[in-house]
């Protein structure tokens, strides 16, 4: 690794603040007129019916039990009417609303809502492929792919419309890659309302699980939680060097639990951390790219650790609880990593911390705004004591925050019945990419399981790589950085786990670690080149050049390019074990990364020579694996520990220190 710096960092003016501000995500708004009305009412109930669903309503108040699939349509009713009526036939949010748009709106809402109604009859007629049956799932399935096209983007429409070719035209393709042979009647009401596709679980859970955080996550950054997160981390590390830097680290990975996406979380933090960043020196690619792998990274920081982990759960049959502890360390590695490269960076490039006068006291600041920390443990106590579903978790959270927010405010505001709105109206327009997301997502599911082409795939990456799992895990990295290019992670985790974690689970790997290690690549390619959206999303906001952005991304998160690996072959790193053995784990990969991290910067106490570099690597190198995938690995660390307290004595007690950093003036150029 080298250091990212490559050009002189450029001083923040205030075109630089007003221009970043303007790239900051708007809270969405109905508009006016009845066109505003509808949106509004359509998300309004986008919201109702989840959060009526998960609380039983239906049965408590008058007894009935309708299936989840009329739930899900139901959804998609509410859902497809306000995509067309808010997405253009560019992709773009739009007021001007053409005929064809309200064609659309009224297909997508009619379509689903018959679905609805007649389900109970339909559902024994299905096998007979009644004609309406055919009629309601064509027009469901191409409805949907538009809506894919126009909300999530062109790349995710394609590979939907590709699978759905190949399981229709599959079977002309020589063995052993072609598919069954199936009737369009046949493929399209499989797709589109039998319980395995369109229907299924990942709509399911988008719909019953993910709405409810949802909620939670946009009322919190209502009442004033996500100031209070970006508050407390300027509090807590500004005053040190590189404050900004670590501000972006610590800040994103709060603001992770309530964003759950990275590109939203570059948004609504690096407006503010990027400006503060380039004032205290930072070039502006280096800027950009340690918000960007800090956001990606807070999708996998629990206690929500984004959409992804709620399907695992549902893939795996495990309790969501089973994967939030299994991220956990993982995770910790990945920011105490960047927090290490940033605070060696900063200290070696002179970088001071934020002026004082910026920074607000952390005590009085935690006593603001500590309230917004009960619903996480009311979450977390609910989940693990009470043993509620998340989903059901989450709505307790919700009620706690509204509570809390009324009596106790924050900075002398409370919730009104305007920002109340707002935030519903919010959710309910972040409702609409979750849902065509996880409504892909199934279809893709659906062809994988009709066509079989996921059983094929697994076993030709097997025999590629010869029988070798480590062979098959690098290029199954890879590959899974290829597929997530430009996608949002619910589908990048949906089609890797479909056509990816087969392969290494066969190769004889644990499912929880074979699921986490496509996830976690996948999500790297947020950041790693060449359609790296969230390192691209934070280089708009510094005015860096995305690709400089995108390697400084890389560097200071490489770790999520060498963690999977290791939990892999070592399940004591996802807490999948006895205690005693990760938690050895987790102290001796600490003191790899720190070390690894010395290497890269090339500074210590003070600047290091390539010898003592290539020492520290050593070092470090022999700490990071865990002792049980090393061949006698608890000599090697062994080794790895004493060799390393003798480089640690000589590099922070007998070599001198670097003079100490000077704050720099915030308005002098640099």
């Amino acid at each position: 690794m080298t250091d990212p710096s490559v050009q002189p960092p450029a001083a923040q003016t205030e075109d630089d603040i007003a221009a970043g501000a303007a790239l900051m995500v708007p809270a969405p708004t109905p508009g006016r007129g009845p066109l505003g009305v509808i949106r509004s009412i359509l998300a309004v109930l986008a919201i109702a019916g989840p959060v009526v669903w998960v609380l039983d309503l239906p049965r408590q108040l008058f007894h009935l039990a309708p299936y989840t699939e009329q739930l899900l349509a139901y959804e998609l009713a509410v859902i497809l009417p306000m995509l067309f009526l808010t997405f253009d036939i560019r992709g773009r949010r739009s007021q001007d609303v053409r005929w064809h748009d309200l064609i659309l709106a009224a297909v997508g809402c009619v379509a689903p809502a018959w679905l609805a109604w007649e389900y109970p009859r339909l559902v024994n007629d299905l096998v007979f492929l009644p004609r309406e049956g055919v009629i309601i799932a064509a027009l469901l399935v191409a409805i949907s792919v538009e809506g894919v096209r126009r909300a999530i983007g062109l790349t995710l429409a394609l590979v939907v419309l590709g699978l759905i070719a190949f399981g229709f035209w599959g079977y002309l393709l020589p063995a052993p890659y072609n598919s069954r042979e199936m009737s369009f009647a046949r493929l399209v009401v499989y797709l589109g309302i039998d319980t395995n596709a369109l229907l299924g679980i990942s709509l399911q859970v988008g719909v019953v699980v993910i709405v409810p955080f949802i909620l939670l996550g946009k009322f919190l950054a209502a009442f004033g939680g996500s100031d209070f997160f970006s508050a407390l981390a300027v509090a807590a590390m500004g005053r040190f060097r590189g404050g900004p830097g670590k501000i972006a680290v610590f800040g994103s990975s709060l603001m992770g639990s309530i964003s759950g996406s990275a590109v939203a979380n570059v948004a609504g933090t690096g407006v503010v951390t990027i400006p503060l960043m380039k004032r205290a020196g930072f070039p502006a690619h280096v800027a950009a790219g340690i918000e960007s792998v800090a956001s990606t990274g807070g999708q996998l920081m629990p206690p929500v650790i984004g959409a992804a982990a709620f399907l695992m759960a549902e893939f795996l049959v495990l309790p969501y609880s089973t994967v939030m502890i299994a991220a956990l360390l993982p995770i910790l590695l990945y920011y105490a990593a960047i927090f290490t490269l940033v605070d060696l960076y900063a200290a070696k490039k002179g970088l001071a911390g934020v002026p004082r006068a910026e920074i607000p006291a952390l005590w009085p600041e935690f006593r603001q705004g500590w309230h917004f920390l009960l619903p996480f443990v009311v979450f977390l106590v609910g989940m693990f004591s009470f043993r509620l579903q998340p989903e059901l978790a989450a709505l307790w959270a919700v009620g706690t925050l509204f509570v809390t927010s009324f009596v106790f405010g924050y900075h002398g505001r409370r919730p009104t019945l305007k920002t109340i709105w707002a935030a519903i109206y919010d959710a309910g327009e972040s409702v609409v990419e979750i849902v065509i997301v996880t409504a892909a997502a199934g279809l893709v599911i659906g062809v994988l399981n009709l066509s079989g082409i996921a059983f094929t795939l697994a076993g030709q990456l097997l025999s590629i790589a010869g029988g070798n799992v480590l062979i098959l895990l690098i290029f199954a990295g890879i590959s899974s950085i290829i597929l997530g290019m430009g996608m949002p992670t619910v589908s990048v985790y949906i089609l890797l786990a479909a056509l990816i974690a087969p392969a290494i689970i066969q190769a004889g790997v644990e499912p929880i670690a074979a699921h986490m290690f496509v996830l976690y690549f996948g999500l790297m390619s947020m950041v790693t080149p060449p359609i790296a959206v969230a390192s691209f999303a934070a280089a708009n906001l510094a005015k860096a050049g995305p690709w400089a952005t995108s390697f400084s991304a890389m560097w200071f998160g490489w770790t999520a390019y060498i963690i999977p690996f290791l939990f892999v072959f070592s399940p004591a790193m996802l807490l999948q074990g006895p205690l005693l053995p990760a938690l050895i784990a987790a102290v001796t990969a600490l003191a790899g990364i720190f070390f690894i991290s010395m290497a890269a910067v090339g500074f210590a106490r003070a600047p290091i020579g390539a010898g003592l570099r290539l020492l520290c690597l050593i070092a470090g190198a022999m700490l990071l694996p865990p002792a049980e995938i090393v061949p006698g690995g608890y000599w090697v660390v062994g080794a790895g520990a004493l060799f390393a307290l003798g480089l640690a004595l000589w590099l922070f007690v007998f070599t001198p220190p670097a003079p100490p950093a000077r704050r720099r003036d915030p308005m002098t150029p640099v």
